[in-house]
């Protein structure tokens, strides 16, 4: 952890919802003219398309998965390099991987790429998003350099649900398989992603109020106002829960250190509780500085 160059890692497996958090973050950023420099889980992999594909048909031959989430198929290592190195010195070095034909014209590059390495720094803190911001295995421990540790958590189906269908709309893939991604990482989900949320300090999770019994053949994802949302601190100490209540109606305590709103209070919820965390963050930066 950084007192003068802090990271916010937020942490979710692939279809979780951890854009919709990102998207909050730069809006908080904006309003509070806080600069953060913003690097992706996924310029962390340690293959591009065409090489991971080759290497789940490899291991597949010999009755192995091999999937996105284990610590083979990431540069765990350097990540953890680049947390510690901007802890220390507020820079380091970041890359990008090219998802679909939009991001190929940002970055000059071809779909299913990774970019090379460039450098980066001078902001007030770093934001990551991705599989692994809060891994911990014999080799890497990413939770003890960051400062603010947050899992996107959705039930199971409705993860799977949301999954399909932007891996259906968004990267033209049918839905069997999606289907087969997720069945082949499921080891490596349990293994590598599912710990990594005994050790945020916050997490959300929502949960559908409606049918998710078969997630292969929704056709909708449910929407927010279908859903309501389990908030859970890992340290309650602070937290100023008769606040949050009387800003979020509709929501209450189902634990000592858990909070449900409803799921259309999302955006409101995340406000509320990131907002003086940020401030708390840069202001003990900038008074260190």
């Amino acid at each position: 952890m950084s007192r003068k160059h802090p990271i916010i890692s937020i942490t979710g497996s692939s279809g979780a919802g951890t854009s919709t958090v990102k998207d909050t973050f730069k809006r908080i950023f904006e309003r509070e003219k806080v600069t953060a420099s913003f690097i992706e889980g996924d310029a962390f992999h340690k293959y591009d398309r065409d090489a991971m594909r080759k290497k789940i048909e490899e291991a597949t031959a010999h009755g192995v998965d091999f999937t996105h989430f284990h610590e083979d198929a990431n540069e765990l290592g350097i990540l953890q390099d680049v947390f510690r190195e901007y802890g220390q010195t507020g820079k380091s070095r970041l890359r990008h991987y090219i998802h679909n034909a939009e991001e190929a014209a940002q970055y000059n590059g071809k779909p299913g790429t990774i970019t090379e390495w460039e450098k980066f720094g001078g902001s007030d803190l770093l934001f990551y998003e991705g599989l692994h911001g809060c891994v911990v295995t014999d080799k890497v421990n990413l939770v003890e350099h960051a400062d603010l540790k947050i899992g996107v958590v959705p039930v199971i189906n409705l993860e799977w649900i949301q999954k399909i269908h932007r891996d259906k709309s968004a990267r033209g893939y049918s839905t069997e398989a999606v289907t087969d991604t997720i069945l082949r990482r499921m080891p490596d989900y349990v293994k590598y992603i599912c710990p990594q949320f005994s050790k945020t300090d916050i997490n959300f999770q929502r949960v559908p109020m409606v049918d998710t019994s078969n997630p292969f053949v929704a056709r909708w994802i449910p929407t927010l106002a279908e859903s309501v949302l389990v908030v859970r601190f890992a340290k309650p100490g602070g937290i100023d829960f008769p606040y949050l209540l009387s800003m979020m109606d509709g929501s209450w305590m189902s634990r000592a250190n858990s909070i449900v709103v409803p799921g259309d209070k999302l955006e409101l919820a995340m406000q509320l509780i990131f907002t003086p965390l940020v401030n708390k963050l840069v202001e003990r930066k900038r008074r260190l500085s």
